[in-house]
Formats: C-alpha cells, structure tokens, sequence
C-alpha cells in the first residue's frame, strides 16, 4: 500500500518535471556540489528575481522526464547533484545569471541545457550569457528602427533651412 503510494508520488514528480521541460524556453542544468548555503541562498534569489525557478533534482526522475518528452540526449549529462533553472520566457536571463554565478563562485558548473525544445551544451549556454539582456535587444531593434525617420527628419530639417536661407539672401 506504502509503496504504491510513493510510486504514484514519483510519477507525478516526472510528470511535473516533464511539463517544465517542454513548457520551459529555457532550462540549464548545474552542478552545485561544494556551494554553502548563504551561496545557494543567493543564487536563487538572483534566480528568482529574474520570474526563474530554480530546483534540486533526481537524476533517475530528470531521465524519465527526459525519456517523456523526447529530450534524452541530457542524460549524458545528469551524473552528480544536479539542480535545473527553469524558465517560461526569457532565454538570456537564466544562462547569464548562472554563468557570471560560476565566475564568481567556481564551485557551480553549468553543464547543459535546453532551449527551444534542443539540448545544448555549455558553449552555447555561454554564447547566450554573452547576449545583451531582452531590453538590451529591444533598445537596439528600437535605435534601429528610429534611424531612417531621424534621418529623413534631419533632411527635411536642412531643406527647410536651405529654402529659409535662399528666402532672405532674395
């Protein structure tokens, strides 16, 4: 009867985890194995300021996660204490957070991830931190926007002083 019920409360513990790997845009697997607690402390408030949920889990219940929805080319890298940082939105934020983290605290290892649906490795998770953040992008793709109408605006503006000097000379 016992085990019955903890069997019931695994799967839906997989079930779970399976849900946020397919509903996450992003989720990077780390290795926290030698961080105190007033580290972990202040690794998942950076995280959670962020809207990222930050959980410890089982190896076995990740891989039948990762068996659940397709995903198991991770389990090559579900060995040691492993914690996932699972995010719904942004993509950026958490590989940022967690690799300026293991800069500062050495004993964090960020070692892969998924995003948009594919397993990446820690190369590509870097490549992500080293993006400007969402509002960084969107203040570029605003500049960009911007240009041509400030340009066609200055050129107005100088026609308009061109005419104004031709009127008085006249």
């Amino acid at each position: 009867m016992a085990n019955a019920k903890i069997i019931e409360q695994k799967a839906a513990q997989v079930t779970e985890v399976a849900e946020k790997l397919k509903g996450s845009s992003c989720a990077i697997v780390a290795d926290y194995r030698g961080l105190n607690v007033a580290q972990v402390t202040e690794l998942r408030k950076q995280l959670r300021e962020a809207g990222i949920e930050f959980q410890v889990l089982k190896n076995t219940v990740v891989r039948r996660a990762t068996a659940g929805v397709e995903l198991t080319e991770l389990d090559s890298y579900l060995t040691g204490p492993t914690a996932i940082a699972f995010s719904k939105d942004d993509i950026i934020s958490p590989a940022k957070i967690l690799t300026n983290f293991a800069k500062k605290n050495d004993k964090l290892e960020v070692k892969a991830g998924v995003v948009e649906g594919k397993v990446v490795d820690f190369n590509q998770i870097k490549a992500l931190a080293d993006l400007p953040s969402r509002e960084g992008l969107l203040s570029m793709l605003l500049s960009v926007l911007q240009a041509p109408v400030r340009n066609f605006a200055l050129a107005v503006k100088a026609v308009a002083d061109k005419q104004e000097g031709g009127a008085q000379e006249a």
